[in-house]
């Protein structure tokens, strides 16, 4: 018989530990918010009397009755010239282009009297035409860190630009050696046109490319271009270690892509199936619909039994992997020619070739790889990193550049970096602060904010986007570009050099051509600008390198979605994000399976400091985080942390430095090695936000099968009936409440959990919209994060028929992941309304459920009341306070925020409000113009961010909006609320997610 589903949202859930039983069904942490918990605290909890409270609270009431007595003194100053374009209370939107290695997004910035302060997608562009990255959303906070360099630097001292130039032209006047210009990938064609301009200059000269996150692999297999993958067209996907959605190659093109074959209804129910073959639980083993845990060390011999089944040598899975699973993603290959994907994260350029290989013969080339336009987002050559490297400690560079590159810190030759930096004559960084790189160098020489710059990109051949400056530049810091053509002797400006480089894909006359590229912020015409560095493309092998040994522990360095390989870590949005699935902030940890948890030789529990010893005898130490769904026998460690800088307060010293455990094996850069692990007697809390609460086994989310859906489409979700004398009927007929009558508008939400792939995108779209602050790791640790909506995310045990229970796996060895984003229902019979003694919250004639901040006093009675538990409380005045010293706490940070939401008080409740300030603004404009709002012009932060179109927002009373139609289509199929059963009667509705199983 088959079971009911179980979920759960972490193993101390799973197993009901006894820390988790204490503390799941507490509403509120029994302490004061008078001072922080440690972050290396081994209590959560600080206990105070609550006559100590009673008067906190009463004082706290007092001061706000006397302050609201007095009006604050503003000082407004008009301005003297108005900007032609700036009307105060009024946005302007700019194209622009986010890129930060390989993450790219066509964008949009929104200005409010001249600053930057929300980014939107594109919809001109046809790579990313809706949502972002989670890095991209945050990265509008980047402009306004206090601790980016403010000045050019010679020697460490503060120095004018015009030392700079003369400094660095007369030193390269005189260069005895190579110059080298270091960089991760340049995507941009006018940048690498204004690099080899620089470099005519000299007798030699080279151009490096590294990443941190290399994909020199692929490139290698593939003629120097990374492959036009499009997983839109594929039927069948597998992917051997690619975590496509997450952080590999460019997962928001990808997501894009990915989500067309997985969205499905009556009239179309085709969809895509996906088999993931991995070591950790990555986003996208979290999306796919067969997942099989597998050692770094098997990934050669899973790759070489693929190849060998699909070019008919006859091939069967490798040792301790499921040959159930292999023998079917085989059969589902062969059954779909051209129609077919199979994707490799490896870094062995022999599983590279055999992954070309394999699309070739699967007729991948045209369908779903368009050969006619390979990306260009990763072009790193680890090769050439590796011989640069000993050149510069065999004294062989005579001056050295670095542009977007840390190899002191982010390369697995770091120690050979620093040895050789001492042996450079002219060593220049253009680092935005002083990274461990840049510490080392003779000049500084700091290269402004994206939001600051002109720049072109191409990230896709024959897709060409730009970037411009919203913003001028906050401090003393010149583009790179601009550096560059100064020390080449070039009075040209960066914005003029790229018009004329523009001027050879332009058709009529420049000028309009130029005007209507810079406002669509893309140009798709099929031109292509860029130049690849040929030296990418080195020769193949097709024997696999050698790799760890499988009875050993083996090491994984990853990159996590939201942080990447460092580069941004410094962001306090992005660090208090969490990852997706493990929901961690403020860190990085040691991912470990149950099975080593539990095991007589280790016994580790959650937060015990681990220490890594690697081969080469490099130690780092970092807590333990039981992960489900790791492969047995393996660990993983996320790259961008351990970082012990002044001018990186935000992310000094968290977590540890993973870069150690990389190796460099056959010429290139590997993510895995054996390594050796010991307890130690430390212990540190690793801030997560998932496990707070427990759903204690309530149908809160719903999944099914294809196969299911497509027999009766009726069937697939289940819903809950009351008994009555007339027979079972639906909650909401059975109600003590008087309905609402909606006579205009009712705002509503749809939210396709088979569409969600659980990004996180749209948290940081809100919280940047909406001014949610930031509170620190020792409050989440608290279980006190503000954010207004969140990512469930949860874990469900395999269901097993016809097995003894001695043959069951453990639920946490492989466990399938379901998402689910959750913000403020808008109930429209609202349990917090009826509790709420003051009124401040309440229903709004729209459908929105509304907070009334300045007359909340804080009783906290609605958030208990909420069985969605989104309500947030402000513990303490986070703007201006010193034990929050975030963006919220200098005055630069407190650019960002968006002036139509109001800055919340301590003492007062808050939550998701439907982003009102948007649905006003739509009434407001469609007002002036005497009519009603058209579906698709008032769009929540989140639903506007997600990359896969999964929130659908709009208004339920028009017949035509999108919103509307999808609930008439799936009422009754796939369509359900939340808890239905206590009949809150949710605006938010959910659509079961269909998995598509073998």
């Amino acid at each position: 018989m088959q079971d009911r589903i179980k979920y759960w949202k972490g193993i101390e859930e799973l197993e009901n530990t006894p820390e988790f039983a204490k503390h799941a069904h507490n509403e509120f942490p029994e302490f004061l918010p008078l001072n922080e918990t440690p972050a290396d605290s081994k209590s959560s909890q600080v206990s105070a009397p609550r006559r100590d409270f009673l008067k906190l609270l009463g004082f706290g009431l007092a001061a706000a009755t006397l302050a609201s007595c007095e009006a604050p003194v503003r000082k407004a100053i008009p301005y003297l010239n108005k900007p032609v374009d700036v009307e105060p209370g009024v946005a302007n939107w700019y194209a622009s282009t986010y890129f930060s290695h390989g993450d790219y997004n066509s964008v949009l910035i929104k200005t409010r009297e001249g600053r930057p302060i929300k980014i939107e997608p594109n919809p001109m562009s046809s790579i990313t035409p809706m949502g972002t990255s989670p890095r991209a959303q945050g990265s509008v906070l980047n402009v306004y860190d206090n601790n980016r360099l403010r000045h050019p630097l010679i020697k460490g001292k503060e120095a004018k630009w015009e030392q700079v130039d003369r400094e660095i032209t007369s030193r390269l006047s005189g260069i005895n050696g190579k110059v080298v210009l270091v960089s991760s990938t340049v995507a941009s064609p006018s940048t690498k046109q204004v690099i080899d301009e620089f470099g005519s200059r000299f007798g030699s000269f080279e151009h490096v490319t590294y990443d941190a996150n290399s994909a020199s692999a692929l490139l290698a297999a593939n003629g120097g271009t990374i492959p036009g993958y499009d997983f839109s067209k594929a039927n069948i996907i597998v992917s051997v270690g690619a975590d496509f959605l997450g952080s590999w190659i460019a997962p928001t093109p990808f997501a894009k892509q990915y989500i067309q074959n997985r969205k499905i209804t009556k009239e179309n129910a085709a969809m895509s199936r996906h088999y993931q073959f991995e070591t950790i639980l990555s986003l996208t083993g979290a999306n796919a619909d067969i997942r099989v845990p597998i050692k770094p060390s098997q990934e050669a011999a899973l790759v070489t039994a693929l190849y060998n089944s699909i070019s008919g040598q006859g091939g069967s899975a490798p040792a301790n992997v499921d040959s159930k699973v292999f023998a079917a993603a085989v059969r589902d290959l062969n059954a779909n020619k051209g129609k077919a994907l199979v994707v490799s994260g490896s870094n062995d350029p022999a599983v590279q070739t055999m992954i070309a290989s394999i699309n070739q013969t699967l007729g991948a080339a045209g369908t779903t790889i368009d050969t006619a336009s390979p990306y260009f987002v990763k072009q790193g050559n680890d090769a050439q990193m590796i011989r640069f490297i000993e050149d510069m400690n065999a004294g062989n560079i005579g001056a050295v550049f670095f542009y977007n590159a840390n190899p002191a810190y982010d390369h697995p030759l770091a120690d050979r970096v620093v040895s050789g930096l001492a042996k450079v004559g002219l060593k220049v960084s253009f680092a935005e602060r002083r990274d461990e790189t840049a510490l080392l160098v003779d000049i500084v020489a700091p290269d402004s904010n994206f939001l600051e710059s002109w720049n072109d990109y191409e990230p896709k051949r024959g897709f060409l986007s730009l970037a411009q400056p919203v913003i001028s530049p906050i401090f003393t810091t010149r583009q790179v570009q601009d550096s560059l053509l100064t020390w080449s002797g070039n009075s040209t400006t960066y914005y003029d050099y790229i018009r004329n480089n523009w001027r050879k894909v332009a058709t009529g006359d420049f000028n309009t051509f130029w005007d209507k590229a810079v406002h669509d912020g893309v140009l798709e015409t099929g031109a292509s600008m860029l130049r690849v560095n040929p030296a990418a493309a080195t020769s193949a092998t097709t024997t696999a390198a050698s790799k760890p040994a499988g009875n050993g522990i083996e090491a994984v360095v990853y990159e996590k979605v939201q942080i990447g390989p460092g580069y941004e870590v410094n962001n306090p949005y992005l660090q208090e994000a969490g990852d997706p699935i493990t929901k961690a902030t403020w860190g990085n940890y040691v991912t470990i399976p149950r099975s080593m948890a539990e095991s007589d030789e280790m016994k580790i529990v959650q937060g015990d400091v681990l220490r890594i010893t690697t081969a080469n005898g490099k130690t780092i130490e970092a807590p333990a985080l039981i992960q489900p769904g790791q492969a047995p026998g393996t660990i993983g460690i996320a790259m961008g942390y351990g970082r012990e800088l002044e001018d990186m307060p935000v992310v000094k010293g968290l977590g540890a430095n993973a870069f150690p455990i990389t190796t460099v094996v056959n010429g290139g850069v590997s993510y895995s090695s054996v390594v050796k692990i010991e307890k130690t007697d430390a212990t540190s809390p690793i801030a997560q936000m998932q496990t707070h609460h427990t759903i204690m086994d309530r149908l809160v989310v719903q999944e099914n099968t294809l196969a299911n859906y497509k027999a009766d489409p009726k069937k697939v979700t289940e819903y809950i009936r009351l008994t009555t004398h007339d027979g079972p009927v639906k909650p909401a007929t059975v109600s003590l409440w008087d309905d609402y009558e909606y006579k205009n508008h009712h705002w509503g939400m749809v939210v396709d959990l088979n569409s969600c792939i659980g990004c996180g995108a749209c948290t940081l779209s809100c919280n940047i919209e909406n001014n949610i602050p930031v509170v620190g790791k020792a409050e989440v640790i608290n279980r006190r994060e503000m954010h207004w909506m969140r990512i469930d995310r949860y874990y469900s045990a395999k269901e097993h028929e016809e097995k003894d229970y001695a043959e069951m796996e453990h639920p946490a060895d492989n466990p399938t992941v379901i998402f689910q984003p959750m913000m403020c229902q808008h109930c429209n019979h609202a349990p917090c309304e009826t509790v709420c003694p003051v009124a401040a919250t309440m229903h709004s004639s729209e459908g929105i459920n509304q907070m009334a901040y300045n007359r909340c006093v804080g009783t906290r009675y609605c958030a208990n009341n909420c069985p969605y538990k989104v309500r947030r409380f402000n513990w303490f005045a986070y703007a201006n306070n010193d034990k929050f010293d975030y963006n919220m706490n200098n005055d630069l940070g407190k650019m960002v925020l968006n002036p139509d939401v109001v800055v919340r008080s301590r003492g007062v409740m808050e939550k998701c409000s439907f982003c009102v300030q948007r649905v006003q603004l739509g009434k407001l404009e469609a007002k002036r113009e005497n009519r009603r709002p058209k579906d698709g012009e008032i769009v929540s932060a989140c639903a506007q961010s997600c990359p896969t179109d999964a929130i659908i927002f709009g208004d339920m009373l028009d017949p035509e909006s999108r919103i509307a139609q999808v609930l008439a289509k799936e009422e009754g199929e796939r369509a359900f609320h939340v808890l239905e059963e206590i009949n809150t009667q949710p605006n938010v509705t959910y659509l079961t997610k269909i998995r598509n199983l073998a």
